[in-house]
């Protein structure tokens, strides 16, 4: 995706922890079933996604424990903030996740919430492998010499 593309959509979540706790190996775009309360919070932008996962139950796709707060504006049609989502992909693709965290022990953690040029809320999720301490460790010092790297170069001239 080249910058031209990044500006068509609204992120209105995004997990930034999630490319430092997992190695992400696939991605894919997928729908979100939501309430009409869901998406006009969703365009306040208040949602969380860290602490969410997407599982696959009876051959459906989830997504689990992510925070959407009540739009204010609702009154008494308004939705629950943490229950579970249905996500929408292809039959093909659902069985490729369920058959990488069966056998490989891999998970599925939502990247970012966002809703496309058309006006449609999607999720891009991702099959990754959880990281251990050292490479975490070893990707902090990797960013940390980056960014003083730049600095040396900047300030050199």
């Amino acid at each position: 995706m080249n910058a031209r593309d990044e500006t068509r959509y609204k992120i209105a979540a995004d997990n930034r922890k999630a490319r430092f706790h997992y190695e992400i190996l696939d991605t894919f775009e997928a729908g979100i079933v939501l309430t009409g309360t869901e998406v006009k919070s969703l365009r306040d932008g208040k949602a969380t996604i860290g602490e969410s996962y997407a599982e696959i139950d009876d051959g459906e796709l989830f997504l689990v424990n992510a925070y959407i707060p009540e739009y204010l504006q609702a009154n008494r049609f308004n939705h629950e903030p943490k229950r579970p989502r249905k996500l929408l992909l292809q039959r093909k693709q659902v069985a490729k996740l369920s058959i990488a965290i069966e056998r490989e022990g891999m998970t599925i953690v939502p990247l970012k919430v966002y809703f496309n040029e058309r006006g449609r809320a999607k999720v891009e999720i991702a099959l990754a492998k959880g990281k251990k301490l050292h490479d975490k460790r070893e990707a902090s010092k990797e960013r940390d010499w980056k960014r003083e790297q730049g600095r040396l170069l900047r300030d050199k001239g």
